[in-house]
């Protein structure tokens, strides 16, 4: 692939990002309101939460204060799993959305019915969900994405969108035999195209990892990289993925990615490692094997001095959520 050729270069690994992508559905809600409503939805590190607003209009205030006007249409992602609330106005008073009673639709999607008995039709009807988000190799990015992330689906960050979003709405109000399962699907669907989105559109222009994806000189190293985490690279050889010096490479990954080019070799490989043993519940000798290590002792190594704990144990801790 030619060093001129940055747009097919940054596909790549757009491709790379959104392969090792990992959106785990934990819990749905369909919720129907009547005029006044307060919901408010706890932080969730290693979540992140979905709402798509079918009918109706809400406001949408995020811990720090913000404020958000929504109305109908409108999908949102919050990567960060931060605090927030979904208010009909700024003065109405939140109630956590465990409190409500919620009827079972399927295995991870409920119904909540905040109607008043006196309205006959709902004045909003959403969709939330709460996944498990795990970018594995790719972790680093995930801190650099915003708190919010609002979807235009008439905007050209999300070419597709609209179709997907309007499937949404018919399965929320028609009730369909099947339709909960259908909605948690397209949410993971709906939520992948707004991280896809906001990658193809430069990632607002956020620093570190992100640079150097936009940099010929060091993406063509981190693409190689992500393509063969097992194998034994040397700083010589991945400056040669890039066709320049040595010395001119480890400078130039240093002062982008803000650490050494094998280092973020080492992370990179406990990164998939976490969510091969956590998700893919893979036998820890496999997953060293893969990996490249000779030895399970010097993958358990390795493993602990970027993870904190040995494999083994990484398996029993239990995520929030």
């Amino acid at each position: 692939m030619p060093v001129s050729d940055p747009f097919a270069l940054s596909s790549d690994l757009i491709s790379e990002l959104l392969t090792g992508m990992r959106l785990r559905g934990v819990q749905y809600r369909r919720i129907q309101t009547g005029p006044s409503f307060g919901l408010r939805f706890d932080a969730r590190p290693g979540h992140a939460y979905f709402h798509y607003l079918a009918i109706g209009s809400a406001v949408l205030r995020m811990d720090d204060g913000t404020v958000h006007e929504l109305s109908a249409g409108n999908a949102v992602l919050i990567p960060q799993g931060r605090a927030h609330d979904l208010l009909s106005g700024p003065d109405v008073v939140a109630q956590d959305i465990g409190d409500f009673e919620a009827a079972p639709l399927g295995d991870t999607v409920c119904a909540v019915d905040m109607c008043p008995s006196m309205s006959v039709i709902p004045s909003a009807i959403l969709f939330y969900g709460c996944m498990a988000f795990d970018l594995g190799g790719m972790q680093g990015l995930g801190k650099l994405m915003p708190d919010l992330m609002l979807a235009d689906a008439k905007g050209q960050r999300y070419p597709g969108l609209m179709p997907i979003l309007a499937a949404m709405k018919n399965e929320i109000c028609s009730g369909r035999i099947g339709f909960a399962g259908i909605l948690a699907r397209l949410a993971d669907v709906v939520a992948a195209m707004i991280v896809r989105g906001w990658v193809e559109c430069g990632c607002d222009n956020a620093s570190g990892l992100v640079a150097a994806l936009r940099d010929p000189r060091l993406a063509r190293a981190i693409l190689a990289l992500h393509r063969q985490p097992g194998r034994d690279w040397t700083v010589a050889e991945l400056a040669a993925e890039c066709h320049t010096s040595r010395s001119v490479f480890a400078e130039r990954f240093q002062a982008t990615i803000g650490m050494p080019p094998l280092r973020y070799a080492t992370e990179l490989r406990m990164g998939l490692a976490r969510q091969w043993l956590t998700e893919d519940r893979l036998p820890v000798e496999a997953v060293a094997q893969r990996l490249g290590y000779n030895s399970q002792a010097a993958f358990s190594r390795a493993f602990k001095r970027i993870v904190g704990l040995p494999p083994g144990a990484s398996r029993s801790v239990v995520r929030v959520g």
